[in-house]
């Protein structure tokens, strides 16, 4: 049975793929954008935002030394969240502080930056999430000098 045309899998079918799931250690960690979904945010009981609304779901290749690893990170389009948009859109070069910019949602694939990565929480499991965004004019916390040389601005 050929199983790629829908991701479904047959009862009897061979199964090859292993977990892909990296744990990295927290720390600073350059990345590429991937890409973004549009998708939608639906507030859950106890939410701190209670309004249903957009919200990006945008795929990161993470760089480390033993190559890339994927992760991603949701940003849902409300005000209360406008500051984690305006710190990723000033790492991509896309914006610069104090800067009022339309979300340019469509140039973020393929661009570069610098982030924090840390751990979370969720079910008793640990996952990373990207704690911070560097602005490229702040000299990052790890490696110094111009990590994003290769970038035209």
């Amino acid at each position: 049975m050929d199983n790629n045309q829908n991701g479904a899998l047959g009862w009897g079918d061979d199964i090859s793929q292993d977990s892909q799931f990296v744990l990295l250690p927290a720390g600073d960690y350059d990345f590429t954008v991937k890409g973004f979904e549009r998708g939608r945010y639906e507030p859950k009981a106890g939410s701190k935002i209670q309004d249903e609304c957009p919200m990006a779901k945008v795929s990161f290749d993470i760089t480390t030394p033993d190559g890339e690893v994927a992760l991603n990170e949701n940003f849902i389009l409300h005000t209360k969240c406008e500051w984690k948009i305006s710190e990723l859109f000033i790492c991509l070069g896309l914006k610069k502080r104090g800067q009022k910019v339309p979300m340019q949602w469509d140039r973020i694939a393929g661009l570069r930056g610098r982030c924090k990565v840390g751990t979370r929480q969720n079910d008793g499991k640990d996952y990373n999430e990207i704690k911070k965004f560097y602005d490229p004019a702040e000299k990052p916390a790890q490696g110094g000098g111009d990590w994003r040389k290769d970038k035209a601005w």
